[in-house]
């Protein structure tokens, strides 16, 4: 059992974050983790990635070779097209549709989810959306998480338990709307009415 995923998005998007949850709940349940050097860190609005790869067996490198990932989680929808080329052929996309606009010819949106919708396994995620309706924007990154849980090889009970772990320095009503744009994403994802192979559809929270 394997899954070598990357991570996308800008400075300030907290890709970090979602990067030691999924790793942190590989390590509780007995997994090899790597992951690679996250770039872009210092630079708000700057592109950030990071490969995460999880395994039972050991891993050799800490780098996913193109062509190689799983899954590209993507918390912005310019981001997510950088490492299309490091998609499997069979691989899934998850991406948000809301945009950053960090700089000044930055593309039409719609021309860039037509793009991800060209993917036969998608899906796109009003990440803006359900994260306002979570209690915060800042939460968007929690979203995209919990649309990823079903489709990880982490239990989820595991992935809310470091969710917890991550955000409880911050009070209970930081740690509540976290947990509950997860569960909107999970819910979103869910109801997707998602074709694993092919005729992908984007979910409800999004399109």
């Amino acid at each position: 059992m394997k899954q070598d995923i990357i991570l996308a998005g800008v400075g300030g998007q907290g890709i970090i974050s979602i990067a030691y949850v999924i790793a942190s709940a590989a390590l509780e349940e007995g997994l090899e983790v790597k992951q690679a050097e996250v770039h872009g860190m210092s630079q708000r609005g700057g592109a950030v990635q990071s490969h995460l790869r999880l395994s039972q067996a050991h891993i050799w490198s800490d780098l996913i070779p193109r062509g190689e990932a799983d899954l590209v989680l993507s918390v912005e929808p310019l981001e997510a097209l950088r490492y299309l080329d490091y998609l499997r052929p069979d691989g899934m996309i998850i991406a948000s549709r809301a945009p950053f606009v960090n700089i000044q010819d930055y593309p039409d949106v719609e021309t860039l989810l037509n793009r991800i919708r060209k993917i036969p396994r998608h899906l796109i995620i009003d990440s803006e959306k359900l994260a306002k309706e979570a209690g915060s924007s800042r939460t968007q990154n929690m979203v995209m998480l919990g649309a990823a849980a079903g489709r990880l090889i982490v239990r989820e009970e595991n992935l809310t338990r470091f969710i917890k772990v991550l955000f409880e320095r911050h009070g209970e009503t930081i740690v509540a709307s976290n947990l509950k744009a997860f569960a909107l994403g999970q819910a979103v994802a869910a109801a997707a009415d998602f074709v694993p192979a092919s005729g992908a559809r984007e979910g409800k929270g999004g399109g």
